[in-house]
């Protein structure tokens, strides 16, 4: 019998306070594409409103369906909008489902925005920092309000995690740490195997240390025998340009994974740091999760 880990928790995020808009967000509307709502819901962990974005594929409204999620999360001085506004994440999700490359899936967009103009002053990023318990808020407050609130398959194999820069070592950690909520972690541009080289490290000490103690490759360096099994149920993918600053700490993380011979599927183009990057590696990257998906459920 399948368990649902997050189950202690609906029943309670089921009332949390949830605000819900549709966005535009089309390159041309068409009745096949999917849809956007930008969204804001009542922290009681962080102690304030939170928000996020969420797309539903275009079938969502006229079915009873339930979908796989995938959560995505944006590079540092990004915040929620960002993948729709800069990412082309809408026109990729209706392109891919509608070509039949993946299947429709609801994507999550949380916001790691920092305070300020620029979205890079005091709890940026997507961990915990004094006073501000992140990933308390996006596991036990976040996915259980999504899994409450949406039509979603809330299991582990039907839910994953990516993200690209800051983004993706958060991913990659949260899979680390949290193996039994995902099926498959993917990271473009990840910082995880230097990520105190972030050109962003220096703009907040807790923002840096965080980076630094959440190392993804030193957890696999370190990972004990137990762990090292938890990693293997998790299908893994990291793509990182060949002119990326970060470059050295994707190949040291895929040594480590290539050491203790977790699969990881590797993959490194011509480029940099930056979202033309990001975005033509993206419809590959959703295939493999979209894969994942249909091993599991």
């Amino acid at each position: 019998m399948k368990v649902n880990i997050l189950e202690p928790y609906l029943s309670y995020f089921m009332v949390k306070i949830l605000e819900r808009h549709k966005a535009q967000h089309h390159f041309g509307n068409r009745p096949d594409n999917g849809t956007v709502e930008h969204c804001s819901m009542s922290s009681d962990i962080l102690g304030t409103n939170k928000d996020f974005s969420i797309y539903l594929p275009a079938e969502y409204e006229n079915s009873e369906d339930r979908y796989p999620v995938l959560y995505l999360f944006h590079p540092g001085g990004g915040t929620h909008e960002t993948w729709i506004s800069l990412g082309q994440l809408p026109q990729i999700l209706d392109d891919a489902i509608r070509s039949g490359l993946i299947r429709p899936m609801i994507v999550v967009l949380p916001d790691g925005s920092g305070e300020g103009d620029f979205h890079l002053g005091r709890h940026m990023g997507f961990f915990s920092v004094p006073g501000w318990d992140y990933e308390a808020y996006f596991h036990k407050e976040l996915i259980p309000l999504i899994d409450s609130s949406y039509r979603t398959i809330p299991e582990k194999s039907a839910r994953a995690v990516t993200g690209v820069s800051m983004g993706g070592e958060a991913a990659i950690s949260y899979a680390q740490k949290y193996s039994g909520y995902y099926a498959s972690a993917c990271a473009i541009s990840g910082l995880l195997g230097h990520p105190e080289k972030s050109q962003l490290s220096d703009s907040d000490k807790d923002y840096y240390t965080s980076l630094v103690s959440n190392n993804p490759s030193l957890f696999v360096e370190n990972a004990s025998a137990d762990e090292v099994d938890r990693l293997k149920s998790v299908r893994w993918y990291v793509d990182c340009a060949d002119n990326d600053y970060v470059y050295e700490g994707n190949i040291q993380f895929f040594m480590a994974m290539k050491s203790k011979n977790i699969p990881l599927d590797y993959r490194m183009r011509s480029g940099v740091h930056g979202w033309y990057y990001w975005i033509t590696g993206f419809a590959p990257l959703i295939q493999f999760i979209s894969s994942g998906f249909q091993l599991h459920t």
